[in-house]
């Protein structure tokens, strides 16, 4: 087991959301690291991804809830996502529905939407 306390993040491969998820995961999971899980427009693409794949990226989520004992998994969508280029309610209902497909992986963690908005500011999808 690593040292410290972790979170997960899976989230978009573009940079500019990076930073502003990983410090809400630490912030309000009160963790020391994020363990992030990238892929071009995450909440759309974990709806829309071959079982495969899917496997696939479960398998990187397990080794963060296993191997760094995460207690949290967020799921980003962002403004001006080149990957997934929909409108916000578009990428909440994303969010949304990546959330419920997390969640049945089963994994002992909870589970949180987050949206990235224009000021590059995280506001939590219910």
């Amino acid at each position: 087991m690593a040292q410290g306390t972790f979170g997960t993040a899976i989230n978009c491969i573009d940079g500019r959301a990076q930073e502003p998820v990983a410090a809400w995961v630490r912030d309000n999971a009160q963790v020391d690291y994020v363990d992030t899980v990238t892929i071009p427009g995450a909440d759309y693409a974990l709806t829309h991804m071959t079982p495969d794949r899917m496997a696939q990226m479960r398998d990187m989520v397990a080794v963060s809830v296993n191997a760094h004992g995460s207690q949290i998994i967020a799921i980003a969508g962002h403004f001006g996502c080149a990957a997934f280029d929909a409108d916000r309610a578009q990428h909440e209902a994303a969010i949304r529905s990546a959330v419920s497909v997390v969640k049945g992986w089963g994994l002992p963690v909870r589970v949180v939407g987050l949206w990235v908005n224009e000021q590059w500011q995280i506001e939590p999808v219910e």
